[in-house]
């Protein structure tokens, strides 16, 4: 599938429950003109608690080089997990760009800010302690999620994410509709029509007093990003829910011809 542009975020290379090989897969078949890196791609908070890198993450590493390579502009904004690349921003290498933001034009005339969306949420500026806690807990219910799963498939029931739940119940309960709303804000101050984010590992797509708020999601639960078609269409496509859907078809056992 090629698109005019994609939009993947907390990719969180390094971390145990990264959806890498997932993510591999969705870069082998998808393409675009632009890809923009919407932070969190590299976990340094979980590489400074110990190495729990894997070759499928090298693999999605070289995935990128290779299409900077054959022309795919890569945009790349640092979030709070990789903050320590934002003192590349505004180094260009070829078709990499490193950004604090961006602004993205889409086909059909619309101007969305492009941020990973930390500065706007209130416990990683205010309470840093709090949030590096939080992902302490988050990598345990990441390690329960395996267990509550084969609980529910021998149940007959679908996959379900402790993990993805309890992170965003706290950033609901820490920020409520603030992160939203100040994002939201922002994109009109700058005098945009939408923003493009990530950090909360919750994607949508809707409108918030006028201004379109899209969220692309993560690579640790959802397996999601948001891409534009060629007409300016912003869509989210759940990969890892249609890797799951086709696992999950029974495969027919061909039948043996009957011979007399």
């Amino acid at each position: 599938m090629r698109y005019r542009a994609i939009f993947l975020s907390d990719m969180h290379l390094a971390a145990r429950a990264c959806r890498s090989e997932d993510l591999l897969s969705f870069l082998k078949s998808h393409d675009a003109a632009v890809i923009f890196l919407v932070g969190d791609v590299i976990d340094f908070w979980r590489l400074r608690r110990g190495p729990s890198w894997r070759a499928s993450q090298t693999e999605v590493i070289q995935q990128f080089l290779a299409k900077a390579q054959a022309g795919t502009r890569l945009v790349y904004i640092p979030g709070n997990h990789d903050e320590e690349l934002r003192i590349l921003a505004g180094t260009t290498l070829g078709t990499l760009e490193v950004r604090l933001r961006a602004i993205h034009d889409t086909a059909d005339g619309r101007r969305f800010l492009v941020v990973h969306g930390d500065e706007f949420d209130d416990v990683v500026n205010k309470a840093r302690w709090l949030a590096v806690l939080g992902d302490i807990a988050y990598d345990v219910a990441s390690a329960v999620n395996v267990g509550v799963n084969v609980v529910r498939r021998a149940m007959g029931m679908s996959y379900w994410s402790l993990s993805a739940w309890l992170k965003y119940r706290a950033k609901r309960i820490f920020n409520g509709s603030k992160f939203e709303g100040l994002l939201t804000a922002e994109a009109r101050r700058v005098g945009a029509t939408g923003v493009i984010c990530g950090h909360i590992h919750h994607a949508c797509v809707r409108i918030i007093d006028g201004v379109q708020y899209v969220n692309t999601g993560d690579w640790v639960d959802s397996g999601t990003a948001v891409v534009e078609h060629f007409d300016g269409r912003l869509e989210i496509v759940r990969w890892t829910d249609q890797l799951r859907a086709l696992q999950s078809k029974p495969t027919k056992t061909p039948v043996a011809p009957v011979t007399s």
